[in-house]
């Protein structure tokens, strides 16, 4: 395993982290994201797209469709109600789960 590559369900936890600063088409959502890990956490589009019709599907996103900074067609996705719930369930847990893998680490 890599160190790029992700635990399951780490992946929906940082979309839904990017969509909760603002909505955003696919490729911004891999930008950011590699952006603010600097350059540690690149998102392929196999993992990505799947990654946001899995969460549209269960309500955690909504998409619609715009024009992109190049004057393109492009799907943005939002965060819903619903997401920024399950964004604060998944926080909580992601920070269970870091501090016990530190215990075991030590």
């Amino acid at each position: 395993m890599s160190a790029t590559d992700l635990l399951q369900g780490t992946l929906d936890l940082l979309i839904l982290r990017t969509l909760a600063l603002e909505s955003m088409h696919g490729w911004g959502i891999a930008q950011r994201i590699q952006q603010v890990s600097k350059d540690a956490l690149q998102i392929g589009q196999g993992s990505l797209y799947p990654a946001l019709h899995r969460l549209e599907y269960k309500g955690w996103i909504q998409a619609e469709w715009g024009a992109s900074e190049n004057n393109r067609k492009a799907k943005y996705y939002s965060l819903t109600r619903t997401g920024q719930k399950q964004l604060q369930a998944e926080l909580e847990d992601w920070g269970r789960i870091s501090t016990a893998i530190a215990l075991v680490l030590k």
